[in-house]
Order: structure tokens, then sequence, then C-alpha cells
């Protein structure tokens, strides 16, 4: 379906809604830096973070290449969607009512938001089905197993909305679609019932299963979990792919999870369904589990927008099966680690037992896995021992492998500092307590390492250059961006900016410039006390009717966001910058006048025009004092304007 024309209402309504930290975080790793976030800029390369976001005026800029906006643009820029694609998204995400211009489209569109409604509504009924199925005696074997293998309480079966599915073939089906009058396109579409192969009819998709429901962030139930408890493959079945549902962008128990994740500031990651619910019943609520598929980035940053210091413990099960699941998503994640964006580590529990084995098992389990996800190490600490793992030193090839596969490892680390640690480390565990052979290794594998890239100061840079507008060096440039800026963020100094530009009768003269000022105008002309609009209104603003127009962000960017320590620099300044500016502003239109004149009296016939000719060479004259006169005065107040930073 084509984008529907949006009523202002529901525009208005979604940006007021859009939460810019809540929008950046699903495709930035985002760290708390004083008021704002910082992370790795996702519209070029780099290796140290220059892209900011700031929740008090909900924008972001890099500061790399120039890149910002505010929520709705990031979306634009990063999805290549339009403005009306982008708004819509964003009034589906965050349930706005949307109302539509045209009524062709209003009704499409309710057909397709019925849709998405009918899919929770019955997936919820079917959740309440399976509940009740649970406590009826066909579900009696389903419910021993919960509540004597896996010892849980009742009240954590309700919590998890655990359940059970019949056995036979058309159970549900008969129930929702013959029952409850559900259309049966529908009950298909949530991935509840599967068409037969052969004839015509459908069958349960889950049979003879207990259920676990699995949410969504905000609780409303996608899709299920079913594990068999007889020799049925597989042992686990989930929900298909659906319009509600997708495996690889969900984590179970995130929902119940989140709250305790930003208390406790870190996120336990388990494999199964179980382990998650286990470790919620006896406390450790800031646990989420992977629906037993490789562990992906949207996962993680899923995760890390509910943690400040970005800390996430791997505990998959420490099986062989499970050693590869950990390495499996570490590669998967390895940009995001490398890039120092997520603090992890990873913990293996004794014996090959998973988290909910462990804790029933041993004496103080609780305790003593509390104090194991503490002690647990950093991800490139247990990479290096699973190096060690069934290998033996003495043997040449086993000696030579690891140190090998050492050098791999290191290899990796583009950070010096880490680098440097982790070579000694690796030496010190090839001595193997050899004083002697410490240095030696350690020198040896200094050798084989390949040396760190180096590209992103470089390309920093290069970027840094590209993003600064090529002329700006150039005195108007400058001088109108500066008067913009402080316009723009100091209202204090916006009637002075006013009265001086009238008095000389300046203006700008740059195209994008000219532009922003024209819209910053038009905004004021609609406020009746302009002293009410403050920075960040006057910015936003800006930002939606420039986001309309055809006009592009890259030249006023940088006017729009400034870091803290810039406001904190300029604000002690601006009478000294905006005389300056003015000087400058007055030189260009003086420089341009005297070319002006210089064309004219040499065009002119002296002997014909001889009055017309001395008129341009006195104007010429009368310029170039000016100027002389304009570049002292610049002079000067460069040197006030250094002195007073």
């Amino acid at each position: 379906m084509d984008v529907p024309r949006l009523h202002p209402d529901t525009l208005e309504e979604v940006k007021q809604r859009v939460d810019i930290y809540d929008v950046i975080s699903d495709y930035v790793v985002l760290k708390k830096r004083g008021k704002d976030y910082v992370g790795l800029c996702p519209f070029h390369d780099e290796k140290t973070p220059s892209f900011s976001v700031s929740p008090s005026k909900q924008l972001y800029y890099c500061f790399g290449c120039g890149e910002g906006g505010n929520g709705i643009k990031f979306l634009m820029e990063v999805g290549k969607q339009s403005f009306s694609q982008v708004v819509f998204e964003l009034a589906r995400r965050y349930q706005v009512p949307i109302k539509t211009l045209e009524p062709q489209q209003r009704q499409e569109l309710q057909k397709e938001l019925s849709l998405r409604e009918q899919l929770y509504e019955i997936l919820a009924v079917t959740a309440n089905f399976y509940q009740h199925a649970l406590s009826q005696p066909q579900g009696e074997i389903s419910l021993n197993y919960l509540t004597t293998k896996r010892q849980l309480k009742s009240e954590t079966i309700q919590q998890f909305q655990l359940g059970y599915s019949p056995a036979g073939w058309e159970t549900l089906y008969r129930y929702l679609v013959e029952q409850k009058r559900y259309p049966v396109a529908i009950v298909e579409a949530a991935g509840l019932i599967k068409s037969r192969q052969k004839g015509s009819g459908y069958y349960d998709r889950f049979r003879d299963r207990l259920m676990i429901p699995i949410k969504d962030i905000q609780g409303r139930i996608i899709g299920f979990g079913g594990r068999t408890l007889s020799d049925e493959e597989p042992k686990y079945l989930n929900s298909p792919e659906t319009p509600l549902f997708d495996k690889s962008q969900t984590l179970f128990a995130l929902d119940q999870a989140k709250n305790s994740i930003r208390s406790f500031d870190k996120a336990v990651v388990v494999e199964g369904y179980f382990d998650a619910i286990a470790l919620h019943e006896v406390g450790i609520t800031n646990t989420v589990a992977s629906l037993g598929t490789a562990f992906t980035q949207a996962q993680l940053k899923q995760l890390l927008r509910y943690t400040e210091s970005k800390q996430v413990i791997f505990n998959f099960d420490a099986d062989k099966a499970g050693i590869k699941a950990t390495e499996r998503a570490i590669n998967d994640i390895e940009s995001l680690i490398y890039s120092g964006q997520v603090n992890l580590k990873i913990l293996n529990l004794p014996d090959g037992k998973d988290a909910d084995e462990f804790i029933k098992t041993h004496k103080d389990g609780l305790e003593q896995y509390q104090k194991l996800i503490e002690n647990a190490p950093l991800w490139f600490d247990w990479q290096i021992q699973q190096l060690l793992v069934d290998r033996n030193f003495k043997k040449a090839d086993d000696f030579e492998q690891i140190a090998q596969q050492m050098v791999r490892l290191l290899n990796r680390l583009t950070d010096s500092n880490k680098r440097a640690y982790y070579t000694a480390y690796c030496a010190e565990i090839l001595s193997q307590g050899e004083v002697r052979l410490l240095t030696p290794y350690f020198k040896k594998l200094e050798t084989q390492l390949s040396k760190p890239q180096r590209t992103s100061s470089a390309k920093q840079s290069s970027l840094s250059l590209k993003a600064a507008n090529t002329s700006e060096d150039s005195l108007l440039e400058e001088a109108e961006k500066t008067l913009l800026r402080i316009y723009l963020h100091y209202p204090e100094y916006r009637q002075e900016i006013l009265n001086k530009l009238e008095a000389k009768n300046l203006f700008f003269s740059l195209a994008h410039y000219r532009f922003l000022w024209q819209q910053i105008l038009e905004i004021e002309q609609q406020i009746t006390d302009k002293n009410s609009l403050d920075s960040n209104t006057l910015i936003t603003q800006l930002q939606e009717k420039i986001l309309q127009s055809s006009q592009s962000l890259d030249k006023i960017n940088q006017i729009l966001h400034l870091t803290e320590t810039k406001q904190q620099d300029d604000s002690s300044r601006c009478s000294l910058e905006i005389d300056a500016a003015l000087i400058s502003l007055e030189k260009v239109s003086l420089e341009k006048y005297r070319l002006y004149c210089y064309k004219k009296y040499k065009s002119i016939n002296e002997k014909e025009d001889p009055n017309t000719y001395q008129f341009y060479v006195d104007e010429h004259s009368i310029c170039r004092q000016k100027i002389w006169k304009l570049d002292s005065l610049r002079s000067f107040s460069q040197l006030d304007i250094h002195g007073t930073g």
C-alpha cells in the first residue's frame, strides 16, 4: 500500500511522542556523556565516537561527517525513506491513532491497522486458551513438569502465562475459527495453524506442547515457543515469522527485565526460556533469553539501550553446543565488541550445567551464581582461555597452534593499550611460569603482529574536511554562520543582531544561510511574544520546516548543533563575535562593490565620459580605504575574542 497523506493532527502527535534516544538506539550503541549521548556514526566509518544525541533538544549531530537532525530525519537517512513513510511507521510504533486526508486511503489504512490489532487479539485469546488447558486433566503432565522438574511456583507460571497446547490436530482451529469466529486467514497469519499439504483444511501448528508466550517490549503477545515433553522433534518449536514476530529482533522476557537491567546496569543473556524464567523466579530479573537463535546485533542494541555501562553477560550452556553458540554470538556482534561499544563478559558454569540446573543442584546455588556473574571474565580473556582447552603445551603442534591463534586474536585488537596488555598476558601463558621466557615470548608475539590500523584519524580528518564546507575559510561563510549560530542558541543576543544588521544595511547572501534566515523570520512572525521562543523550540521548528522542504541540511547542520563545551566558550564572547562577523560581512560587501567600480571605470573611456569615470575611480579608492580600516578593526576584534577565550 502506498503511504497515505497523513492528517496534520497525526503528524503533530507523532512529533510529540517520538523520543530520539529510543529511535536512534535501535541503530547506534549510545553511551551517556554529560547531558547527551555519544556513539559511532552510522553514516560514515569511524573508530572514535563523534555522533552526539541530545535528548533535551531531541536532535542528533555528527561532528565527523556533519549529518544531523531530529528523530524523523535520522530514520529518513538511515532507511532511505520519505518523510511520510517515516511518520507513518512511527505512528504505528508509538500507537498513535492515524488520520489520513483521502477517504479511500483511510479505508485501506484501517484494514492494515485492523489486521495487526486482530493478530494481537487472537494471540492473547490463544494464550488464555493454552493457560486454561494447562489446568485441565489433559495438561496434567505439562503442569507436573513445571512444578516438579522445573520447581516453578504457581505465581511464576501465572507471571509468564505458561500453558499447554492440546494434542488434537484441530483443537485450537475449532476454538478460534468455529467457536470464536475469527477469520481463518488471520488465524493462519498469526502463525497458529497451517494449511494441509494434501486435501483441504487446516491443522494446529502447536500440538501436545508446553507453551511459552513471547512478548514484545510493551508486553503484548507476538508469538509462542512450544516445548515437547515427548520424543517428538524438534524439542522446541517457535512461531514462524509474522507481521508481529521476528525472532532475530526479539528477546524473551525483555518486557519484564528492562527495568531491572536499568537498576542493575547490566543484562544477563541465557539460551533457554526456562533458564530465564528460573532466574526471574529467584530474583535475577535482569535476565533475557535469545530464543535459541544466533544472537544478533539488533537484539544486542535492544539490550544496550537499558544499561549505561553497556555491560552484558552471556551465560550460555557450557557444553560443546553452548560454547559454539557463544563463539557464534561473539562473531555476529564483533564489530560492536571490538569497537568498545559493549562491555561483554562470558560465563560458562561448571560441569556444563545451565543456570537453572546450577542454582537448583548446588548448595547456596543462587549466591554462588551471583558471585560467578560478578566475576565473569571479559570476552577476550574467555576467548584466550578457550584456545587452551584440551591442549598440551608439551606437544609442539599444540603449542604452535595456540601461539598462532593468539596472534590471530591479538591482531583483531585495534586499541594499542589493550593489545599491549593482552600480548603480555599471552606471553605469560606461553612461558608457563618460566620468568626468563616471558620477554622472549612477548617480543616474538609482538613481531608477528600486524601494525594497528591507523586509518581512523586520517579518515576522520578527511571526512571532517569534506563535511566542513569547502568555502569554510571564506569571510562570508564564517561570518554568516557565526551570526546564525548565536541567533539560534543565545536568544538574549537576537535583538542586537537584528539592530546591527538593519543599521548597516547588511543581509545574508549565501543561499543556504539566506534560506535559514528566512525560515527563522517566518517562525518568529507567527509568534506574538518573540521573547518566549527559546532555542530548543526554534531549532525544532526549523528542523520540521526544513525536512518538509527540498532544502539540503548539509551546510547548516553545524549551526543547529553545539557541543556543551562550545556553548560555554561562545556565551562569554558573543558580542565580540557579532561585531567581528558584521565587520566581515561589511568587508565582503565593500569588496564586491570595489570590484564592481573597478570593472566600471575600466570599461569607460575617460576622454568621452570623464565625470562618470572619475566617480567610479573615487568610489573604488574610498572602498579600499574602508576595507583597510575594517581589516584593522577585524584584527583587533579577533585579538579580543581570543583574549576572552
